[in-house]
């Protein structure tokens, strides 16, 4: 690793004052809910969008490789790990709450912002309970389950652009939302924080709908297993994880990953697993699902390969 000695007094002063945590040389496995990935030369939580934006200026200034995550839930690590900096988003998590106005930082997990809403009376996020990606992640993906999605209650998005250093705001269309698809998706821009429009309903009758949809994600995912979520996006007229268990996959293993037995559209870390072992499986399922069905299924989790400094 070159000389990183100016940046390093950054962090530590940063650290010293609170507003940033960080570890040197530790272990992607530990951030993400794959828990697979090898060692980072750093990784590194900021605890406020300006400290993200102080962090960002340090790292271009000191030539320090970087990739922004938001709390680890849809991605998959390299084993070789990541040289330079993982940034992770999950420690700016601040809420406000102005009438049927909901504004929360990057790094809130939508789970949280969707329990904090039914506590207010708010409705809207409901499907949201139980996804386990940050507001952040959420708005990036247009992220849905139970015939809601994010694009149906965002009114707006702050975002930092990488490029210009410059901070902008996004209104409703301009998001370009699609299925699991946001303009963030083609830009060089952070999401910082997002507005949500919600209505006034009963917290009990939206706590029952809440409950409802958790129910159905336990008896039909595999939440006790470490996993990065639908492995694949929804194919166009049919339920992916459908022509997965359809093609005979059900529970098909590569080393410690497996196609999970209780729902075909998960992999799952059933111990040990590394980033081939998922990959190699990933190529598996689309290449037989496309000889058995002709159809091409694409892969929702990003996978972020090695880099040399």
């Amino acid at each position: 690793m070159a000389d990183n000695t100016c940046f390093e007094a950054y962090l530590e002063a940063a650290s010293n004052n609170g507003t940033i945590y960080y570890r040197k040389d530790s272990v992607l496995s530990e951030c993400c809910t794959f828990r697979i990935g090898g060692p980072a030369d750093y990784i590194i939580y900021p605890k406020s969008s300006e400290e993200l934006k102080n962090l960002i200026g340090e790292l271009k200034k000191n030539e320090i490789h970087f990739g922004i995550f938001g709390n680890g839930s849809n991605v998959l690590f390299d084993d070789s790990g990541f040289r330079g900096a993982a940034v992770f988003t999950s420690k700016i998590n601040n809420v406000e709450i102005n009438g049927e106005i909901v504004r929360a930082d990057c790094g809130v997990p939508i789970t949280q912002l969707s329990s904090l809403a039914q506590k207010h009376g708010l409705s809207g996020l409901e499907f949201a309970y139980g996804i386990p990606g940050s507001c952040g992640g959420a708005v990036y993906m247009n992220a849905g389950a139970y015939n809601g999605e994010v694009k149906n209650v965002l009114l707006s998005s702050e975002y930092y652009d990488l490029k210009t250093g410059e901070i902008g705001r996004l209104v409703g269309e301009e998001h370009c939302f699609d299925y699991r698809h946001s303009v963030y998706m083609e830009s060089d821009r952070i999401v910082l924080s997002a507005e949500f429009g919600l209505k006034y309903a009963d917290p009990e009758s939206i706590r029952t709908i809440m409950t409802d949809f958790m129910h159905r994600r336990v008896d039909k995912q595999p939440l006790e297993f470490p996993n990065a979520g639908s492995i694949f996006k929804r194919a166009p007229g049919h339920f992916t994880g459908k022509l997965i268990q359809d093609a005979g996959l059900k529970g098909k293993t590569v080393g410690g990953a497996q196609v999970s037995e209780k729902h075909a559209g998960f992999i799952i870390n059933i111990g040990g697993a590394t980033s081939s072992d998922v990959r190699e499986l990933i190529s598996l399922i689309q290449k037989k699902v496309l000889d058995d069905f002709g159809v091409e299924i694409e892969c929702e989790v990003k996978y972020i390969p090695p880099t040399k400094q």
